[in-house]
């Protein structure tokens, strides 16, 4: 059975973009080491060793449309996984990507379903923000992972949507500190 991880980039005061979805500073501890995680990124030795074996056993994200809309879906190449299901209660664009493992659904709850068993027994990632702040509302979330970066928006997107519950995480069970980064990760209590 896979494990269901909301997880993003997230400022100290809990943002994952401005209001004009801008990530500023939020992004720069992708390139500020001496490691190559991808062709794209290179970080400290310390985030290569946890982020890397994290990125491999990802078998689908789960996204929603606004992330979808602003990435142009990575051009039908996932980022991370083999699969990518989007909540959206729009269909795919016209002339999207035919071959492309994206599987548009309108539901939450859906979503993870369908997720979990495209992951099989591996990890099924959730954006944070509005659909990962939805998933943990319904239960549907076994941890919660942040790369904490040492900056304060003020105002923006955040990182639990809006949810307006409390809900209670254990302690963390991943803490490491990375070069402009701190990786923490908490199993949400049940």
């Amino acid at each position: 059975m896979s494990t269901v991880v909301m997880h993003n980039v997230v400022s100290v005061d809990g943002f994952i973009a401005d209001a004009d979805d801008q990530v500023g500073p939020l992004f720069d501890w992708y390139s500020n080491g001496d490691t190559e995680l991808s062709e794209y990124a290179k970080v400290s030795q310390v985030s290569a060793e946890y982020v890397k074996p994290m990125l491999a056993n990802i078998g689908s994200l789960v996204v929603g449309r606004h992330v979808f809309d602003i990435t142009n879906g990575w051009e039908g190449s996932p980022p991370a996984g083999e699969h990518i299901v989007v909540v959206s209660h729009r269909p795919e664009p016209d002339g999207w990507h035919p071959e492309a493992p994206y599987h548009f659904v309108d539901d939450v709850a859906q979503a993870i379903a369908k997720a979990k068993d495209l992951a099989g027994r591996r990890t099924v990632a959730v954006a944070a923000g509005d659909v990962g702040g939805q998933a943990l509302a319904l239960g549907l979330v076994d941890e919660v992972a942040m790369d904490v970066v040492p900056v304060v928006f003020g105002s923006g997107k955040r990182y639990f949507g809006s949810v307006d519950a409390q809900h209670l995480l254990e302690d963390p069970h991943v803490v490491i500190q990375g070069d402009r980064v701190l990786h923490l990760r908490y199993r949400v209590r049940r």
